[in-house]
């Protein structure tokens, strides 16, 4: 069935409303046609990944500023991915000259189309939280997948440029996870072994995004007391990143619980945890360690605080987050306490869009399911994986 356009959205269409509207209503509705969605719908935030010019290169930077001259603006609240460097610290965390110059040209052409300068992969831990049932456009993979599965919302795992126009126009074509139909785990995973720390929870998203590939996975036997949001929140990251997973479910946690009668079943218990983990870790000692990927919380960054004030580490070491969390975290002193152990808190980019290798690093330490998965062929970097206290104290 052909796609339907409403009048507004006709009227973007054939270039009414601008040349910036015209293109990127082009760009939904190709997108619609390839998926077979019926019509556009209404959408109440958007956010925009390919940020970090490492990832976008010149040419991205070009795109951005063609549109901006065009006069393209959001129409909806707009938020943006992590950058590649802290936009304030850039020079303390060694950041290159000539990479820095273009992040920001990068930043700033967003910001002339009304885009917010939030630059984290955790919107929610800011105060942008969809509700159950709402549609949004959101890109970034680890977002896509709490917004789905931790607060019901529902978006599909839209690209840098798809999540642009719809920001643009202000709708996405109806496909995917904006249907009830699709929203159905395929895969039942049964958890038979204690979770307790975030690598444990990154482990279990690591093993399964490999098995679930495009299959949707359900979790039992995860406790309510260990399934904070912060580790949710590295559960799904982690199969993202393995497994491009935009949407699980936890019994007895999640908002959903839809499981085929079919579902394929499989057992996590004590040996694959220990297995996985040992599969993601170098075993070498780290020269950087890099915590919150995804951005941390306050109450992370409350942890780490009080962790490394006992003992100070033996390695330089980032806590990654959003710039309105730091100003939290400065605010209570966790900051403080952080530097004077020798660490960061940085805000506005994640280490695996940092430009790391041009930094003198090749060993980074990570608790994070997702920064394993990606440090190696985006950064070129040997992964320590583990614990806190084992890759802080190693």
């Amino acid at each position: 069935m052909d796609l339907t356009l409403n009048r507004e959205e006709q009227r973007m269409f054939d270039g009414e409303l601008g040349e910036a509207p015209r293109e990127s209503m082009e760009i939904l509705v190709a997108l619609g046609k390839i998926y077979g969605a019926k019509r556009m719908v209404p959408i109440t935030s958007a956010q925009i990944s390919g940020v970090s010019f490492k990832t976008i290169g010149d040419a991205g930077l070009e795109y951005l500023h063609d549109l901006a001259k065009k006069g393209a603006k959001v129409r909806i609240p707009t938020f943006l991915n992590p950058a590649g460097m802290d936009e304030k610290q850039w020079k303390e965390m060694r950041i290159p000259e000539d990479f820095a110059r273009k992040q920001l040209l990068v930043l700033d052409a967003y910001a002339k189309m009304g885009i917010m300068k939030t630059c984290t992969c955790t919107p929610y831990f800011i105060g942008i939280r969809p509700k159950r049932g709402e549609r949004v456009a959101w890109a970034e993979s680890s977002a896509v997948a709490f917004c789905n599965s931790v607060l019901g919302a529902r978006t599909n795992r839209e690209g840098g440029p798809s999540a642009l126009a719809a920001a643009i126009c202000g709708v996405t074509p109806e496909y995917g996870l904006h249907l009830d139909e699709n929203r159905m785990a395929k895969l039942l995973v049964e958890v038979n072994c204690p979770l307790k720390t975030v690598a444990d929870f990154s482990a279990l998203g690591s093993f399964v995004g490999k098995i679930a590939k495009t299959n949707y996975p359900a979790f039992t036997g995860i406790g309510k007391e260990a399934a904070s949001e912060e580790k949710l929140k590295v559960l799904g990251a982690s199969m993202a990143a393995t497994g491009s997973v935009p949407l699980f479910f936890v019994e007895g946690i999640t908002p959903e619980w839809n499981v085929s009668d079919g579902a394929q079943k499989v057992q996590f218990g004590e040996s694959e945890l220990k297995n996985e983990k040992r599969s993601l870790d170098s075993a070498m000692k780290p020269q950087l360690v890099t915590i919150g990927c995804p951005h941390a919380s306050l109450k992370e960054i409350r942890e780490v605080a009080e962790l490394v004030a006992k003992k100070r580490p033996t390695c330089e070491f980032w806590v990654c987050t959003a710039r309105k969390t730091k100003e939290e975290a400065d605010k209570k002193g966790y900051t403080r306490a952080i530097e004077s152990a020798g660490g960061r808190v940085v805000a506005d980019t994640c280490m695996v869009v940092c430009p790391l290798e041009r930094m003198g690093y090749s060993v980074t330490g990570t608790n994070s399911g997702k920064a394993a998965a990606y440090l190696p062929n985006l950064c070129k970097q040997a992964v320590a994986f583990g614990d806190l206290e084992d890759i802080l104290y190693r």
